[in-house]
C-alpha cells in the first residue's frame, strides 16, 4: 500500500479549528423583488449580490444559510436580508473549481444547532483536497469547529473537488467528492479521489462499511469510479441515495450508488475526451463486467449540480419528482418519477439564462435555487396550479 499521511477521520474528531473569519466583499443587496411569471411558475428573487452561491440550507426560521464559493458563508433573513460573513469558517483554497462548496443542517438541527460544511482545504505547496467539518451555528458565527474528513493526500490542481453532503437517517452521512481531474484514482481503492465516502454522523466509520475489513484498502469508501459528484440526495419515500456527476464532453450520470459498487469512471463512459470528442484511451466502452452502468445518462452534458427531491404535496403538479440543477444548460431540470423508474423529463427556467448551482425543496411546497453567477441570487420557485 502506499504510503500516505493517515486521514484525520480514521481516528477520532479533530480539535477545533481556529480559522480566521473570511474577508469581507461588498454587501450583498437585500432584495425582495416582485415575482415574475415563468411558464405558469412564480419566480421571486429573495436576495441577490452573492459572488457564486454555492450551496443553500434551508433554516427552520424561515431564513436561509447560503456559501459563496470564495469562502463566505452568510445567513439571509426570510424577508432577504443578507448578513455580513459568519466568523469562523475554516480556512478554503478558493482557486479554480475550489472553494466554499456544501453546507447542509444536521439532522438534529432543532436541538443541537450544528451545520455541515464541505469545501475545497489547503495544503503545502498549493495542494487541496476536500474537506468536510461540523459545527455549531450561532447568531454571528460558528463555533466548535470540527473537521472530520480529509481527502488525503492532497493533490495539485483547481478541479474536480465535488462536494455534497446527505444524511441517510440511519446515523450515517455521505460525503461526495471528485477525482481531481486525475482519473485514474477514481478506480484505486488506496486514495479517496473519485469516491462516495460514508461516515458516522459523529466522525468515526461504520463497522459495516463495505472495505472496512480489506486491507490496503481506505476504510470509508461506500462506491468508487466515480468523476465529479455535484449532487447528493436521499429519496425521503424509500431512503434510497441518488448522486449526479458531470461526466466529460457528454456522459453526465445519475446513480443509485450501493455498497462497493464500481460506476467505472473512466473505463467506462457515455461522454467523450474534450480535445479529440473521441472517448478517453482509458475507456472501453459504456459497460463492463464488474461495473454499474448509469440509471440514467444524458449524452449531452448539462453540467449537472445540486439535486433535490420534491414529495409530500400531492396537490402540487411537481409531487414526486427530482429537480437537478444545470450549469451548462443553465436551466432547471425536473425529473418525474414512478418509484426509482424516471418516467419524464422538464426543462424549467430557460429564459433565466443563469447557472443553477443548488436546489432545495422547502416544506412549504416551494422550491429554492442558487444561480452561480458573479452576481448570484437566491430565488424562490412557487409551482403553477394543475
Amino acid at each position: 500500500m502506499r504510503q500516505f499521511a493517515t486521514l484525520a477521520f480514521l481516528a477520532l474528531v479533530l480539535p477545533a479549528c481556529s480559522a480566521q473569519p473570511p474577508g469581507d466583499a461588498a454587501a450583498p443587496a437585500r432584495q425582495q423583488q416582485a415575482a415574475a411569471a415563468h411558464d405558469g411558475i412564480r419566480v421571486t428573487t429573495i436576495a441577490s449580490g452573492l459572488e457564486h452561491p454555492w450551496a443553500v440550507a434551508l433554516l427552520p426560521d424561515g431564513g436561509f444559510l447560503v456559501s459563496e464559493r470564495p469562502g463566505r458563508l452568510r445567513r439571509i433573513s426570510a424577508d432577504g436580508k443578507v448578513s455580513a460573513p459568519l466568523a469562523g469558517v475554516p480556512e478554503v483554497w478558493a482557486q479554480g473549481q475550489g472553494g466554499l462548496l456544501d453546507v447542509v443542517l444536521a439532522p438534529d438541527f432543532a436541538r443541537s444547532r450544528r451545520i455541515w460544511l464541505s469545501y475545497a482545504e489547503p495544503g503545502p505547496e498549493g495542494s487541496a483536497g476536500t474537506a468536510a467539518a461540523y459545527a455549531t451555528l450561532g447568531d454571528d458565527g460558528l463555533a466548535d469547529v470540527h473537521v472530520v474528513y480529509r481527502q488525503l493526500p492532497k493533490l495539485v490542481g483547481p478541479n474536480h473537488f465535488g462536494s455534497r453532503i446527505a444524511f441517510d437517517g440511519h446515523g450515517h452521512v455521505f460525503i461526495s467528492q471528485g477525482e481531481r481531474n486525475q482519473k485514474a484514482l477514481a478506480q484505486d481503492l488506496e486514495v479517496l479521489q473519485g469516491k462516495l465516502v460514508r461516515m458516522n454522523v459523529d466522525g468515526s466509520l461504520p463497522a459495516d462499511n463495505p472495505f472496512a475489513a480489506s486491507p490496503g484498502v481506505r476504510r470509508a469508501i461506500w462506491s468508487y469510479g466515480h468523476r465529479n459528484m455535484q449532487g447528493l440526495a436521499v429519496d425521503p419515500r424509500t431512503g434510497t441515495l441518488w448522486e449526479s456527476e458531470h461526466g466529460p464532453r457528454g456522459g453526465d450520470e445519475l446513480n443509485l450508488p450501493r455498497a462497493g459498487g464500481n460506476y467505472g469512471w473512466p473505463t467506462i463512459s457515455n461522454g467523450m475526451d474534450y480535445g479529440s470528442n473521441k472517448p478517453y484511451p482509458e475507456t472501453i466502452g459504456t459497460r463492463a463486467p464488474g461495473m454499474e452502468s448509469p440509471h440514467h445518462a444524458w449524452p449531452k452534458s448539462p453540467g449537472l449540480s445540486g439535486m433535490a427531491f420534491y414529495t409530500g404535496h400531492p396537490a402540487s403538479p411537481w409531487n414526486g419528482s427530482l429537480f437537478l440543477g444545470a450549469l451548462a444548460d443553465r436551466n432547471l431540470i425536473r425529473l418525474s418519477l414512478d418509484g426509482n423508474r424516471i418516467v419524464a423529463e422538464e426543462r424549467l427556467l430557460d429564459d433565466l439564462g443563469a447557472r443553477i448551482r443548488d436546489v432545495r425543496a422547502g416544506a412549504d411546497g416551494n422550491i429554492y435555487v442558487l444561480t452561480d453567477e458573479a452576481d448570484g441570487k437566491l430565488l424562490r420557485l412557487q409551482p403553477p396550479t394543475r
